[in-house]
């Protein structure tokens, strides 16, 4: 079965230079956001028009790729005991109408960064704990991190994404993706697994709210909330290359000056010294074994993470539920799957009359009773396949295309390319391949053709039906990669094959 949503590429961009004068007036207009009072309050989250269960479920599948491409410490280690004592302190301050189920992990980097993901899981690297100076600084990070999950940030970004990402056909596509729904809704949500590990995108403006509402969470937790700002000083000042966390975390400007201002109408506190815990922690953090970003790229690529992760007992595996209430989950069951439909081979067979299309960057032929189906957004396929041949859950009849975008105008290599968009299948689609990439050519242009198979989502007699997917990937003078999947089940390929061959010789491509 596969699916109709492709998976976004998403590429990093630094965030563009811009004067001191413009970037303090957005500090000090977003500062004028949180009104200073006796009492320090959490500000209004906002809207982001994406429900808490779609964001719940959005972090849990980010947070699952996590385990399977990042070495994580089991839960039972002190580490993670520690974090996750102080992290539900922090969790504590927040009003329940706005807060998240947040859960906490510990991922075994050298390099110093921590990340909070949509609907509250979060991950702290062994660097930040080994490089805070107190328990002060790390509650600071976390209180940050935990700000933009309170914030919605990556929610707004995603809804915002949605807003403008509309395309018109392949062409846009092109531009901008590959298979599998999982990374696309990632990308929009500024989430991208990159060669550091997972990194989240934020502005200077979503870096300032998180400063500030880290603020509260800290006063109200009993730290001091210049903790935080002295903390991300301390990494700024260090030479060579700054660490990922302030990669992640552009500057939003002075961070101290605008915490100072947050918290000068605070009433006056006795704040929390260090702690032995913590420093007990950070010596046992200093003899764990850990890994550069290099290293972790390199064993992600080689898949060894999630075996490694598994043999050391740290496994995921949270609830999905829909979340009941303000930061806890159902323990309902979930529905059962509705069984596979059956559809009648007379209405999905192909006719022999063909009909030219043009989809921007190739015009093919396709059967005459088959529909053109253009994507919504960015990201998503295009479908040829008959009305009746497209479940709710996928496509069982037709063909799939999309396309994979070059790196920095580099030329794609098609080896690599076709392995990752193999990978990426079988991760998100459960298709397996059944053989090993071979050499094609189209319109002219050698390519890879690889058969694999999956799950139809179409049932014979009442029972699963076998399918097969046909892939084809083709190179493109710009770099990028169009690919093809032609699906079909395993019991009527036969009846489609010669069709699927005559659409591909059809295929002219336009530059």
């Amino acid at each position: 079965m596969l699916g109709q949503t492709a998976t976004s590429t998403i590429t990093r961009v630094s965030p563009s230079k811009a004067t001191a004068t413009f970037w303090m007036a957005v500090l000090l207009l977003t500062t004028a956001a949180y009104p200073q009072s006796s009492t320090p309050e959490f500000p209004d989250p906002g809207n982001p028009h994406m429900s808490r269960d779609q964001q719940r479920a959005l972090g849990l599948k980010a947070a699952a790729q996590v385990y399977e491409q990042m070495p994580v410490l089991p839960d039972s280690s002190p580490e993670t005991q520690y974090i996750r004592r102080l992290g539900q302190k922090l969790v504590a301050t927040i009003p329940a109408e706005n807060s998240w189920p947040f859960d906490f992990h510990v991922v075994a980097q050298k390099d110093i960064n921590a990340f909070a993901l949509p609907g509250g899981p979060m991950f702290v690297n062994i660097g930040t704990i080994t490089a805070a100076a107190d328990e002060a600084q790390l509650a600071g990070v976390m209180a940050h991190e935990m700000s933009h999950v309170y914030m919605q940030h990556s929610a707004k970004q995603a809804a915002k994404a949605q807003t403008t990402g509309l395309l018109a056909g392949l062409a846009g596509a092109v531009l901008g993706a590959t298979v599998g729904g999982t990374a696309q809704e990632l990308g929009q949500a500024g989430i991208q697994m990159g060669a550091q590990g997972l990194m989240l995108k934020y502005s200077r403006t979503d870096e300032s709210q998180a400063d500030a509402v880290g603020a509260v969470i800290l006063y109200r937790a009993g730290y001091n909330p210049q903790a935080l700002a002295d903390f991300f000083k301390t990494l700024e000042s260090q030479g060579g290359a700054p660490p990922q966390i302030l990669s992640d975390h552009p500057n939003p400007g002075n961070r101290q000056e605008a915490i100072q201002r947050e918290i000068r109408n605070w009433p006056p506190k006795q704040y929390a010294g260090d702690s032995t815990e913590f420093q007990v922690t950070r010596k046992h953090a200093m003899g764990v074994k850990a890994y550069t970003g290099e290293e972790i790229a390199q064993g992600a690529k080689a898949g060894q993470w999630s075996a490694f992760n598994k043999k050391n007992g740290a496994t995921f595996n949270p609830t999905n539920a829909p979340l009941t209430g303000a930061g806890a989950s159902s323990t309902s069951a979930a529905p059962p799957t509705p069984p596979a439909p059956t559809v009648s081979l007379e209405s999905v067979l192909p006719s022999q009359r063909m009909v030219a299309t043009d989809l921007g960057p190739l015009k093919l032929q396709h059967p005459e009773n088959w529909e053109v189906m253009m994507p919504k957004q960015q990201g998503q396929s295009v479908t040829i396949a008959p009305k009746a041949g497209v479940a709710a859950n996928g496509v069982g009849y037709g063909v799939v295309l999309n396309g994979v975008a070059s790196s920095n105008g580099q030329p794609t290599n098609i080896d690599d390319t076709t392995r990752r968009l193999m990978q990426e299948m079988e991760q998100n689609n459960a298709l397996q391949p059944a053989g090993d990439p071979q050499p094609i050519i189209v319109a002219g242009v050698q390519g890879r053709s690889v058969a694999m198979h999956s799950v139809s989502p179409f049932s014979v007699n009442g029972k699963p039906d076998k399918e097969r997917d046909w892939l084809v990937t083709i190179p493109q003078p710009d770099g990028s990669v169009i690919f093809m999947v032609f699906v079909a089940p395993q019991s009527h390929y036969d009846r489609f094959q010669p069709t699927f061959e005559a659409m591909l010789k059809s295929v002219r491509f336009q530059q």
